[in-house]
């Protein structure tokens, strides 16, 4: 617990360079503890649940968090960089070894978090080629660890 607090901690002074950067970088933290926890699946309307529910965040507005989570304002890049200076020695045999994955999540209804038309492109003979879906892209770091 001494290294994830040291890393939201290293995260959250991230967003201080910000008008509300105390506020979203105590949501992004919380958020991604709640990610971490196995209370929910990382669906955003779970996260918030997660937050009011164990971390007592009752007065966060459900527009107020979708407009948090969808926001252009989150300093990815600084997240990036902070991220990446942690990771150390992050070569393989002098390499850069990365993993990526995407899915689509199909959704019904107009007004839902990070929808758009998404191409599918492992659409069966039956099924839209560009469903209403969140699309979501995962990439990891793949790192030799005592010889595993």
């Amino acid at each position: 617990m001494i290294i994830l607090h040291d890393i939201l901690g290293k995260l959250k002074s991230e967003f201080a360079h910000s008008r509300k950067g105390k506020e979203r970088g105590t949501w992004f933290v919380y958020s991604l503890v709640a990610i971490i926890i196995p209370f929910t699946s990382s669906r955003t309307s779970n996260l918030l649940r997660c937050l009011r529910s164990l971390f007592g965040f009752t007065g966060i507005g459900k527009k107020r968090y979708y407009t948090f989570m969808a926001s252009p304002k989150i300093p990815w890049h600084r997240l990036w960089r902070c991220l990446w200076k942690m990771i150390p020695a992050p070569l393989t045999d002098d390499r850069l070894l990365l993993a990526i994955d995407d899915y689509i999540n199909p959704k019904t209804g107009k007004k839902i978090f990070g929808c758009a038309r998404v191409f599918d492109h492992a659409a069966k003979q039956n099924q839209s080629k560009y469903p209403w879906a969140q699309n979501i892209v995962a990439v990891g770091l793949l790192k030799m660890i005592k010889g595993r």
